[in-house]
């Protein structure tokens, strides 16, 4: 699958005309922590996620498609800024595409409490507390 080709090889230096060979002009694009429309936007995005993590890397564990929509399982790995120990966790993304192929909407799937808020020393030792008392 060419899109899913696309996240496993993009990197800091990926241009923005290289996401427009799989974004359409007007695509959505939403995560925990971002919901954005237009190429533009989008590629910002990205481009700030090269600035905040050493080494983000995509590797795609599975994909699904049927029609115009795909369901692709990845693992996401990263080293927050200045630290030796790479993270990772594991995602889906809902991607639906046009009649050009191009995405037109892409939605993220994945455990922001899980997999960045509870590596976060203080933030963690709360989510802690919540999550022991939820199961009491």
């Amino acid at each position: 699958m060419i899109y899913a080709d696309f996240f496993e090889n993009i990197d800091k230096d990926t241009s923005i005309h290289e996401f427009a060979q799989v974004f359409d002009l007007n695509a959505k694009f939403k995560d925990p922590f971002h919901e954005v429309k237009g190429l533009d936007e989008i590629y910002k995005v990205f481009q700030k996620m090269y600035e905040n993590l050493d080494n983000p890397r995509f590797t795609i564990l599975d994909t699904m498609s049927e029609k115009n929509i795909s369901y692709i399982k990845w693992e996401f790995s990263f080293y927050f800024k200045k630290q030796l120990v790479k993270q990772s966790f594991i995602g889906l993304s809902r991607v639906v595409f046009n009649s050009d192929n191009k995405a037109i909407s892409h939605e993220d799937f994945w455990d922001v409490g899980e997999n960045i808020y509870e590596k976060i020393p203080f933030i963690s030792s709360i989510i802690k507390f919540v999550k022991n008392k939820i199961k009491s």
